[in-house]
């Protein structure tokens, strides 16, 4: 089978199948001409990282499913675990938030220091809360790539309205016209095609959620 029927069959991008491939997770045999050929088992592979992900289950613990150096039983056991103490941060989360809500309190009088004293009493106890420099960080990247992408889309427009002025005022010959206008608008199209995909990476792709782990 070839990559992109694997990929309409189980429902994993072709970026993440080379991730997982990448990662040891999965080897595909190859044909004569130097193709990934994927066979069943391959599909049956990534079935199973699927379902483990969309669990929660780090890559690395995957791996190690795998190479049978740890039973599924087991690893499942530890995620478990490790679910228990998000769902106590989670709950933490939840107490303070309700905390402020029923003090009915407004941004000018909120006692931002007790509350983050709180909060830092806690994650000294071993509990996690968001991770702030993370999302700023993320967010940074995010304006990054959109920023410079849309000054290049404004200059790009405004030559091809100054390409159209100039044929009200002159007329340019055809070919001249479609060379000139369109060359400005395919790379407008590309830059918001690269756009769309860094943000979508930036956001979580499974390169990032395996960052965490």
């Amino acid at each position: 089978m070839k990559i992109k029927y694997v990929e309409e069959l189980v429902g994993i991008t072709k970026k993440n199948i080379r991730f997982y491939e990448e990662q040891g997770l999965l080897a595909p045999d190859r044909a004569e001409n130097g193709y990934r050929e994927y066979g069943q088992a391959d599909v049956d592979r990534l079935m199973q990282i699927k379902l483990l992900r969309k669990l929660g289950v780090p890559i690395e613990e995957i791996k190690r499913i795998f190479q049978g150096s740890i039973h599924l039983d087991d690893c499942l056991d530890r995620h478990l675990d490790e679910l228990e103490r998000q769902k106590e941060n989670l709950a933490k989360m939840q107490d303070i938030s309700e905390q402020i809500i029923a003090s009915h309190v407004t941004l000018q009088n909120l006692d931002t220091e007790n509350y983050l004293n709180q909060v830092e009493s806690m994650e000294k106890e071993g509990k996690s809360f968001m991770d702030v420099e993370k999302t700023d960080r993320r967010r940074k990247k995010l304006m990054g790539a959109i920023i410079p992408g849309i000054v290049m889309i404004l200059i790009l427009a405004a030559s091809i309205a100054a390409i159209a002025w100039m044929n009200t005022i002159e007329k340019i010959p055809v070919i001249v016209n479609i060379i000139l206008l369109g060359l400005p608008a395919i790379v407008i199209i590309c830059i918001v095609a690269a756009i769309i995909g860094r943000m979508k990476e930036i956001k979580g792709g499974e390169e990032d959620e395996a960052s965490k782990y």
